[in-house]
């Protein structure tokens, strides 16, 4: 890879209806999660720890903090030319907006044509997972291909959820790609495992432009990168699969290996939260050799205090971000962002708080996740009747996990 110009693409313009109401005034990767990450952090922490330093951040809908948090976040020197940088949709080609992935990248082929890359790295922002993008580069220019796209041995059950890759009895050559398929193609030698499309591509740049030309003229096209480019590259014999599993990412555990989780819904978010707070994470945020980046908030050391009686201050099996105060309360399972502040006698557990909650004194909150500035005043339980938070607003996802929106009024 050392002679070859890579361009990062970054697709971050997808609306997330399914995170709703997380997503009610944010672009789905700029939702926080870990506490003091943003989705986007996930896929630019990998492209930037692999020497992958130019990259282009696609947006489109409700893109305001998504384009401040790069801004302020993401800023690289530019003595070597290397550059983090939002693009927003600029109706570069008419007066439309994004119609699909494979629309958003042809009408930012000026951001191509500029850099002149050999190669294009395509990356969505809404997953969380650590790779090293460099080793299917290196798969990618060792076997020619036109693209080389990212999979991941699901089961046969689960991959009916997926865009699946069928391979040829190499484990490699792409033979077909079918979207959600009820009967799905199996790995070689796995019979009861399918290769999932991770939404990580890797392609020849003239192979990319030649396909978004041709995609583009096609007036049936969903014009989208799973749905329409990567079938005809299929069909042109030039798609190769690359397993996600063989993967080897410095300071990795046996536990947090080829972790890759799409948070594309309220429940998926949740459980990946719960992911981190174990004794021996599934995904390990503790990995100084392959860090997650993001901007830190100024804000003095997380805080627990008060120790009489049954008005302790403590926290077990969580992550607590910078700048908490848990104030004689109980926090358990939980994952706390920055500023929060649990008072005394509250029990908050197997809940996500983002930006500057404030829980009340005897305040009960399980089984949730609470969007920032949210104020749940004293002796108010959210979480324990779903039926009660449906009465009150609140959403109750699928898994039994109630969502309070931001800003949103929580009734004593």
């Amino acid at each position: 890879m050392a002679d070859r110009r890579v361009l990062g693409i970054v697709l971050a313009g997808g609306a997330g209806t399914r995170l709703a109401p997380l997503t009610a005034d944010r672009a789905k990767p700029a939702v926080p999660f870990g506490g003091v990450y943003r989705l986007v952090d996930f896929a630019l922490s990998n492209l930037a720890n692999s020497s992958i330093r130019k990259i282009c951040v696609l947006t489109q809908y409700k893109s305001h903090s998504l384009d401040r948090h790069i801004s302020t976040t993401w800023r690289m020197s530019d003595l070597l030319g290397n550059y983090v940088t939002p693009v927003p949709a600029q109706q570069r080609l008419g007066p439309h907006w994004y119609t699909g992935s494979a629309d958003a990248i042809f009408q930012s082929l000026n951001l191509i044509n500029d850099e002149r890359p050999d190669l294009v790295v395509v990356v969505g922002a809404d997953h969380v997972y650590r790779m090293d993008p460099r080793q299917m580069i290196d798969q990618h220019l060792e076997y020619g291909a036109g693209v080389t796209l990212a999979s991941i041995p699901v089961t046969r059950q689960d991959a009916k959820a997926f865009g699946i890759v069928g391979v040829a009895a190499d484990g490699r050559s792409v033979e077909k790609f079918v979207e959600k398929p009820a009967n799905p193609p199996t790995i070689p030698d796995s019979p009861e495992e399918s290769f999932a499309s991770m939404g990580i591509y890797v392609f020849d740049t003239k192979v990319l432009v030649d396909v978004l030309h041709r995609d583009a003229a096609d007036k049936e096209s969903k014009h989208d990168i799973g749905g329409s480019i990567i079938p005809a590259l299929v069909g042109d014999g030039a798609a190769q699969a690359y397993d996600f599993m063989t993967n080897e990412v410095p300071g990795s555990t046996e536990r947090d290996r080829g972790y890759w989780r799409d948070v594309g819904t309220i429940d998926a978010y949740f459980d990946a939260h719960m992911d981190l707070r174990t004794v021996e994470p599934m995904f390990n945020l503790y990995n100084d050799r392959w860090p997650i980046l993001t901007h830190m908030d100024p804000l003095p050391p997380a805080k627990f205090v008060h120790d009489t009686g049954d008005r302790v201050g403590r926290a077990i099996d969580s992550l607590v971000s910078n700048g908490v105060i848990v104030s004689g309360g109980l926090v358990r399972q939980s994952v706390l962002s920055p500023g929060v502040r649990v008072n005394s006698w509250a029990t908050v557990e197997r809940t996500v708080l983002l930006h500057n909650v404030y829980v009340g004194r005897h305040a009960e909150i399980r089984d949730a996740i609470i969007d920032k500035n949210v104020v749940v005043p004293e002796g108010v339980k959210v979480g324990v009747d779903k039926e009660h938070d449906l009465a009150r607003g609140f959403a109750v996802s699928p898994g039994g996990i109630t969502v309070v929106g931001k800003g949103q009024v929580v009734a004593p």
